[in-house]
């Protein structure tokens, strides 16, 4: 190889490093700009918080999730419109009695509104719903209310995230479209959320501008369907509570003594009424109940006397226990799903009185 050969490579090869060395240089450049974008712009935007929203419930992190989000104000803003909802086609409410549900609303705001707000954070951080228990005042109806029905009517167990909308900005402020669905009925709705912004920069949920329009379009359509359901089932209730309210007479009959105790003949003769004819007659009428064609927004209802049924037959197998080993424990755990089972048959009552009264609900398309 000549010398002149020698030096065109020579200078070619030095030109070709050159540019490599300038596209290495570019890729750090882009690298460096993407991190300064990210880490100093992006991660103070509402779309950023947004997505940490989303990553909070997928990995279960309460802490990040209210971060992002005004959990507090959200759930005093959520009860305002829900509480409204729930009386808003009640055809029964005088302006008086009406006035009188208002003030008792906010009086019990406090707890109620707390107790929305965690019963979400414990949903995000456990990834299940779970109810107050032990000595909470929101335990079964101390407050006057039943907050599992206050939850149920929330929608917020029975609402799937689809995606992510148009999000405007606006100063500190901002408004973000998130794409939702009703499970029962498989409604859709596009759901606005009110953002803004912190003094260290970052963004929070701070409340849901349309939550109520979101209540008012589901709640006709799930009382169109437990007003159906009803109609469909009532001759089944109405034959059933005929045969209960004999057995519950001889019942009564069986279980009268004179000293306050019962003969072991006394005993034979309760279980034997409990064994033969209670608990098949509660499996009949689920099996009937269960015939028929439960449509989409009344599953709740129906879930609802599918465990109470199921669970006044385990409180009757207890209570037969009881009843031939002479156990308190047994009659004590009877007792405690007797109580469980009358709470779900109140609450089933309180579906049926409410979808009755209902009768200035919107017609539907």
């Amino acid at each position: 190889m000549d010398d002149y050969t020698w030096q065109q490579r020579l200078r070619a090869r030095r030109a070709q490093e050159r540019r490599q060395l300038s596209l290495v240089f570019l890729l750090l450049a882009a690298i460096a700009g993407a991190m300064v974008w990210y880490f100093f712009f992006y991660i103070r935007t509402p779309e950023y918080a947004l997505e940490q929203i989303q990553t909070a419930i997928t990995e279960q992190d309460g802490e990040k999730f209210q971060r992002y989000v005004n959990s507090e104000l959200l759930a005093s803003r959520a009860y305002d419109d829900l509480t409204v909802d729930l009386f808003a086609y009640d055809s029964e409410l005088t302006p008086k009695s009406r006035s009188m549900f208002e003030k008792f609303y906010i009086i019990i705001k406090p707890q109620l509104a707390t107790g929305l707000e965690n019963a979400a954070l414990t949903r995000v951080s456990s990834g299940s719903w779970n109810l107050p228990d032990g000595t909470d005042i929101l335990k079964g109806r101390q407050l006057g209310i039943d907050f599992e029905r206050f939850i149920e009517r929330s929608q917020i167990r029975n609402t799937t995230f689809v995606k992510i909308g148009k999000v405007e900005h606006m100063g500190r402020s901002a408004t973000a479209e998130v794409e939702i669905k009703e499970d029962y009925t498989q409604t859709p709705f596009t759901l606005i959320l009110s953002m803004e912004q912190a003094e260290d920069g970052h963004w929070q949920v701070s409340y849901i501008k349309n939550y109520k329009a979101y209540l008012d379009k589901i709640s006709p359509l799930q009382n169109k369907d437990i007003a159906d359901y009803i109609a469909a089932t009532k001759s089944i209730v109405s034959e059933s509570n005929e045969h209960f309210e004999v057995f519950q007479n001889h019942f009564k009959r069986l279980n009268s003594s004179k000293n306050g105790h019962l003969s072991k003949q006394q005993k034979y003769n309760i279980a034997a009424l409990i064994e033969d004819d209670i608990i098949p007659g509660l499996q009949e009428r689920q099996a009937q109940l269960d015939a028929v064609e439960v449509p989409a927004g009344a599953q709740y209802l129906a879930r609802q006397r599918q465990q109470a049924t199921e669970t006044s037959i385990k409180a009757w197998q207890h209570y037969i226990k009881g009843l031939r080993e002479d156990s308190p424990a047994e009659f004590a755990t009877a007792e405690t799903l007797h109580k469980q089972e009358l709470a779900m048959d109140l609450r089933v009552q309180d579906i049926i009185r409410h979808t009755a009264i209902s009768k200035n609900i919107p017609n539907l398309p």
